[in-house]
């Protein structure tokens, strides 16, 4: 029994087992209510801990087996003012629901998620044209079931439809399909088009679907008008939404919705709970989402794991047979095998997970590509995603003796940082992008689109190569190792500075600068360009999309970016949405609560062509085998 919850709370803090904001919580508790039991304050000290490390609530049973010295949570949550019992009073800060303790912000996001979710899973009448412009949107392929095709049926008749798959499997190629569909059964006959708009998480990503998409509509088999009606634009959901400075609240939400028809959101794995519950708030009850992203990537930053909520049953599939039925009528495809059995095959017998057999109406709004396309039977990089993704560490190992695409090596600094700068066989360092920038440099009086087409180079030959961190801090952390290969280059004669502004110096902004149209993410190398003056000035080019969705230079006086970092090094997490011909990931050489199968399998997929590993083998075994499982009760409330 805890009789003084003040001595626990200072002695947590100082055991590294909650921080200082947790406490504060803790003791804010107390202010509401003088009388609180100390143990619910240290249920919530535990609690606002675990958001921290991206957890929506904390099952009671987790609470049961770290402090089993509280007693039975049930009993002293149940009775407690400062804790609604599933919902209830509106003014506690505190809501226990199934077992589950949430705070209230995010107990209510999770609800008005599941609940705007269930609201659109409803199927739509499909067209009777559906079959016919399938079959010609996606012609036979020889690849059986066509998950593409299938995936496109679904979203066609649901609206709201998620679109999971890794690298290569086509998740734009079938969503440009899609759009393409849509449109050209809305404008058959001299109907409406539809409002269609495309956002993703973050600049980066939004630029990468930009980029994607365009090519990709360029190639659809469609109607130039249909054509027309598909958007160029990819934008941020920050901007999409209306955010405003210094509140939490957007411009668009249910009072002020968003005009439109179709929502797509690219990534739908970098976005927290908090963000799914403005986007689903600011959707009119008629317009479709469409959800793209891996499942299998690393989840938000901030708390929750939507998409992998979503997706968690996906790999079976759990289609009914009437799904089943449907698509085989619309698709010619046969996805049996991805069937629940019906109930009475149980025998009668109770199920010890029902919600594991039986399939649910979320399900069937659920599709997964399964064929990369990108990474073949010849890829050693797509063999160790998966190898990653099953947690088979022996096999992994194996893989790279088996492909030339791949490399193991040693996580010594003097080791990584050699191979950031020169690289690896045919694989570059970075000193394939300096070297480019002094070859390809243009002549005294080049204009500007010479300067332009020379930076746009420039910005390519650097995501030639990437180094990835499990972490900022450390000996092996992205402020260590930005320090070492900076020197490094130095030491080489490449750049002519460590520190400051010099000619080569790539940077990430770490905040979204809306007054440049740059996002938290966007990448630059800082060039000398004439300055109009006869001399020459350093800027920084970055890569924009301008109005029509198209790329174009966009070169920044140094001074003017307030908020970036050199970035020869990258955390993980800040590499999704990016993809580099040559990717190295670095591992610390100890185990850290950090490295997970999802850490480890996104900085593998960054890779294009060639993938490096420095790592000790008994660490890339530890990684592989722990996976991530964010608490929340949103998977529950969908099925």
């Amino acid at each position: 029994m805890i009789a003084d919850s003040g001595t626990w709370l200072d002695r947590a803090l100082a055991e590294g087992r909650i921080d200082t904001l947790d406490r504060a919580f803790a003791r804010f508790l107390r202010e509401l209510d003088p009388a609180v039991d100390p143990r619910v304050q240290v249920a919530a000290a535990l609690l606002s801990h675990e958001l921290g490390e991206g957890h929506i609530c904390m099952p009671l049973d987790t609470l049961r087996e770290r402090e089993p010295e509280l007693g039975d949570p049930a009993d002293f949550l149940g009775t407690a003012d400062v804790v609604a019992q599933s919902g209830g009073d509106a003014s506690a800060p505190l809501v226990l629901e199934n077992g589950l303790l949430y705070m209230r912000r995010f107990w209510r996001d999770e609800a008005k998620v599941a609940q705007a979710i269930r609201d659109r899973l409803g199927e739509r009448a499909a067209s009777v044209d559906l079959r016919s412009e399938l079959a010609r949107l996606f012609p036979d392929e020889g690849f059986h079931p066509d998950w593409q095709k299938v995936a496109c049926a679904i979203a066609a008749r649901s609206g709201f439809a998620v679109i999971t798959g890794g690298p290569g499997t086509g998740k734009t190629t079938t969503v440009v399909r899609l759009l393409g569909l849509l449109q050209t059964l809305a404008l058959r006959d001299g109907g409406t088009r539809l409002r269609i708009r495309l956002a993703a998480p973050t600049g980066k990503a939004a630029a990468r679907l930009n980029a994607s998409i365009a090519g990709q509509v360029a190639q659809l088999q469609v109607d130039p008008a249909v054509k027309q009606a598909i958007p160029a634009e990819v934008t941020t959901l920050h901007r999409l939404l209306g955010s405003r400075p210094d509140t939490r609240a957007f411009r668009h939400d249910a009072e002020n919705p968003l005009h439109v028809d179709v929502l797509v959101v690219d990534e739908a794995s970098m976005i927290d709970l908090e963000m799914m519950a403005a986007t689903l708030d600011a959707l009119p009850p008629g317009a479709r989402l469409v959800l793209l992203g891996d499942k299998d990537q690393l989840s938000s930053v901030e708390a929750g794991a939507v998409l992998g909520d979503l997706c968690a049953r996906a790999e079976a599939g759990h289609y009914s047979s009437a799904t089943r039925d449907w698509i085989r009528e619309v698709c010619d495809e046969d996805v049996s095998a991805w069937t629940d059995a019906p109930p009475s095959s149980f025998r009668g017998q109770e199920p010890s997970d029902p919600t594991t057999l039986m399939a649910s109406p979320l399900d069937q709004h659920i599709a997964m590509l399964r064929h990369s396309r990108r990474f073949g039977s010849d890829s050693g990089i797509g063999a160790l995603a998966a190898a990653i993704n099953d947690g088979d560490v022996g096999r992994a190992l194996a893989v790279f003796d088996a492909f030339d695409d791949l490399a193991l090596g040693t996580p010594s600094p003097a080791a990584i940082a050699t191979l950031a700068i020169e690289g690896r066989d045919d694989a570059p360092g970075y000193r394939h992008y300096l070297d480019w920038i002094e070859r390809e440099r243009p002549p005294v009086g080049a204009g500007d689109d010479d300067l332009a087409r020379w930076a746009r180079g420039a910005l390519r030959a650097y995501a030639g190569f990437q180094l990835l961190c499990a972490t900022r801090q450390g000996e092996h952390g992205v402020l260590a190792q930005n320090a070492r290969i900076a020197q490094g280059l130095r030491d080489r004669g490449l750049i002519e500075a460590t520190g400051g502004w010099y000619e080569g110096r790539p940077v990430i902004l770490t905040r979204n600068d809306y007054a440049l149209g740059l996002m938290n993410g966007d990448v630059g190398v800082t060039l000398w360009i004439p300055d109009g003056q006869g001399g020459m000035a350093l800027r920084v080019a970055f890569a924009v999309m301008d109005e029509r969705g198209g790329e174009r230079i966009r070169f920044v006086v140094p001074s003017r970016l307030a908020a970036v970092e050199t970035v020869y090094a990258m955390t993980v997490h800040k590499s999704q949405g990016s993809e580099f011909e040559h990717t190295a990931l670095t591992l610390p050489p100890e185990p850290s609560p950090v490295l997970t199968r999802e850490l480890v399998y996104t900085g593998v997929t960054r890779a294009r062509q060639w993938f490096t590993l420095l790592a000790v083998p008994a660490i890339l075994g530890y990684a592989a085998q722990r996976k991530t499982q964010r608490a929340s009760g949103l998977l529950r409330r969908l099925l």
